[in-house]
């Protein structure tokens, strides 16, 4: 056996050979020994650590798989913020783009990094003497979720640099699944009765987020890194120096990257990319196109929620034909009935397709799509399936246009069309689908916010007599949760149960529930008409159910006989409250009118859940009275619904369009046209870190650059 000095030498000799085999297999793709014999070397080195634990450093190859599950992810700020990027939505923004950067630039000479636009999920490695110590998921861009020992797990990730970085470094890139791992990936979760991914994005962002590192450790992820936090600690220059700068140090960078000398060399580039994407192992959505000089990025700046010197090139949608075996009605909570397109599989866009929303019956004889046809299907923005229309030269002979059907196809009830609408409704509230989709409403994450209850778990709860209405959810048990059968099977056939940890976090869910604000309960409760916004309105005005439904019982004048519009409105309390109306007072009375709705209430009550709201914080300082805010785009640390409510506890007001009245607009990933509208008229402009500092504080926003 080797002496403590011996093996102290030896693991940190073994310790170097590994990185640099790893390194060769697992990045370069150029191996130079056998697999056996690699296994060899992490086997003596787990010898060696093994007789002296203390000689185990955090870098080394054997804890790649050694933390315990964790039940949380510790909030880690980035070194400096990561910026979302602008998209191209084709070739003319592109060039806008192009014009922009030339018209800043002049007559210097700029140069391009064209990449490819990775599908994956954002991840920021920071390094301290060489040795990797924290690993954040992208979070708001200023402040991520520390997913240091689920990343340790990935190959393509090296615990140690190959090179030294005094002072430490911060790396920016993707971790993605290759396409053959999210197949086999999804074909275990199938065989073993559980939910399968929807496309390799998803799956990687999950795969980051499990509580255990050794299940993400068996998920098969890879790494793209692109990016240095702070390239000029290293005395590099241009973007295409920092990547080569990462590939010596041991990271897994895209060979797919060119340095372009003109846009004409981009825009070839763009269109190699589109044609080979289906060829490559793992999914891209575009190309990124970042100026290569950082001294020029630096003149370029930022807007507020991105950089002037990079913009995402996105593909245009892919499509696909396939034939169209059957148009279904499906019955939503409100009763409308929506055609709903079905066909044969079909991949597009990273994953399998096989329905498609046909809206309405107008939409359908738009365009003149009918069973047997062979269509075009798309996914809108990469994300959801559509119909383009159909290929006419290849209809079968005998086709004939669909039509709605005259019957609801849950209940057989009556079916009417109001006048000047587009969507037919069933007029049967008994109606077993109304029942569940109002069910399903009342858990969702925008009215009670009941995380747990997904489609599966209600529809066996209502199938097997637990749930009628949405006061039931609060005479579940755990007991009884837990010997759900959930609908699935294992490998041996015996059913899926729930389970008592499942059952008790949702039962803890419910009971959370019962002190949400009113809003929450009124939107849930599904009148319609009211959206998140006029139930906060409402709540706002009347600050109990009680008091909404005593004055939804007040009949006002009809407006004539020398009674003014104005005059009607100013005596019907509901309609006079801001953002309401008349059509939605008269929703309002009839939802209190029906007895059913008004023993709903009841059991509410009876239940324990508040029917009043409690108001803002005891002593909270109106600190933004007068102020009004807009929101726009997703925020990591809030819902836009969580966001406004505190802001409109410190005395905000939050509405939902942007005008020469607003105040700020808060702008969260994505933002998409009110951060364009604030651009255009001048509205100051806040990002996340601004409102956490608002809410936190309470104190008024400091106004940001656009």
């Amino acid at each position: 056996m080797l002496d403590r000095a011996a093996a102290q030498a030896r693991a940190t000799a073994l310790r170097r050979e590994i990185a640099h085999h790893a390194n060769r297999y697992y990045v370069r793709d150029a191996p130079e020994i056998s697999d056996s014999a690699y296994d060899a070397l992490v086997r003596e080195l787990g010898e060696v650590e093994a007789a002296y634990p203390d000689l185990v450093t955090p870098d080394s190859p054997t804890q790649r798989v050694g933390a315990p599950p964790s039940e949380a992810f510790a909030p880690v700020r980035h070194a400096a913020r990561m910026y979302s990027l602008d998209n191209a939505m084709g070739s003319a923004e592109l060039d806008a783009w192009f014009e922009r950067v030339a018209r800043d630039v002049g007559d210097r000479e700029c140069a391009f990094v064209a990449e490819l636009k990775i599908d994956g999920s954002s991840l920021a490695l920071t390094y301290a003497d060489a040795v990797l110590v924290r690993a954040g998921t992208r979070g708001d861009g200023t402040t991520g979720e520390d997913v240091t020992a689920n990343v340790r797990t990935i190959r393509t990730v090296p615990l140690h640099l190959l090179v030294d970085a005094p002072g430490g470094v911060e790396v920016r890139g993707e971790v993605y699944m290759p396409k053959d791992s999210f197949e086999r990936l999804n074909a275990e979760q199938d065989e073993a009765g559980l939910p399968v991914f929807a496309n390799p994005r998803n799956a990687a962002a999950g795969s980051m987020r499990q509580k255990d590192p050794a299940i993400t450790a068996s998920r098969d992820l890879a790494t793209f890194m692109y990016q240095v936090a702070d390239p000029r600690a290293l005395g590099l220059a241009r973007q295409s120096a920092a990547l080569e700068w990462l590939r010596h140090a041991g990271f897994k960078v895209n060979p797919d990257i060119r340095v372009c000398a003109s846009r004409d060399d981009v825009r070839s580039f763009c269109e190699s990319a589109l044609e080979r994407r289906h060829d490559l192992p793992y999914e891209i959505d575009g190309v990124v196109v970042k100026v290569d000089n950082f001294a020029l990025q630096d003149e370029l700046g930022y807007t507020a929620k991105a950089p002037r010197w990079a913009i995402a090139y996105k593909f245009p949608p892919e499509e696909k034909t396939t034939v169209l075996r059957e148009i279904r009605v499906q019955v939503g909570r409100t009763g409308a009935l929506t055609p709903v397109a079905e066909f044969d599989p079909v991949l597009v866009a990273g994953s399998t397709i096989a329905r498609a929303t046909l809206h309405n019956e107008d939409e359908v004889r738009r365009k003149d799509v009918r069973i047997g046809d062979t269509i075009i299907v798309r996914k809108a923005g990469d994300v959801i399936p559509e119909i383009v229309g159909p290929v006419v030269g290849l209809r079968p002979d005998g086709s004939r246009p669909w039509a709605m059907p005259v019957t609801c196809p849950s209940c057989d009830g009556p079916v009417w069309r109001p006048e000047g609408e587009v969507v037919p409704r069933c007029t049967n509230v008994a109606c077993p689908d109304q029942r569940l989709g109002r069910l399903l409403h009342w858990a969702s994450r925008g009215a009670m916010d009941i995380d747990g209850l997904g489609s599966e778990i209600v529809a066996r709860l209502v199938e097997q007599g637990h749930l009628h209405d949405p006061a039931d959810f609060y005479s579940l048990t755990a007991e009884r949760l837990a010997e759900l059968d959930t609908g699935r099977t294992k490998k041996d056939g015996t059913p899926v149960v729930l389970g008592e940890t499942v059952a008790a976090k949702i039962v803890a869910q419910v009971e959370e529930s019962k002190t949400h604000p009113i809003w929450r309960l009124l939107y849930g409760l599904g009148l319609r008409h009211v959206g998140s916004t006029v139930a906060e309105a409402l709540a706002g005005a009347f600050g109990s159910i009680d008091a909404l439904l005593q004055a939804a019982r007040v009949e006002p004048p009809v407006p004539g006989d020398g009674v003014t519009i104005a005059a009607a409105l100013a005596a019907d309390p509901v309609a006079s409250v801001e953002g309401v109306g008349p059509v939605i007072a008269g929703s309002v009375r009839a939802f209190f009118a029906n007895p059913d709705n008004l023993v709903v209430i009841d059991k509410l009550r009876a239940a324990g859940v508040s029917l009043v709201d409690t108001g803002q914080e005891p002593g909270r300082p109106q600190t933004l009275a007068g102020m009004t805010f807009v929101l726009t785009g997703a925020l990591s640390h809030y819902t836009r619904e969580e966001a406004g409510a505190a802001l409109k506890a410190l005395g905000a007001k939050v509405s939902g369009s942007v005008s020469k009245k607003t105040s700020f607009v808060v702008v969260g990933e994505d933002a998409g046209s009110k951060y364009d509208k604030a651009l255009e008229l001048g509205v100051p402009i806040l990002d996340e870190a601004a409102l956490d500092a608002i809410i936190e504080t309470g104190e008024p926003p400091a106004t940001m650059d656009a």
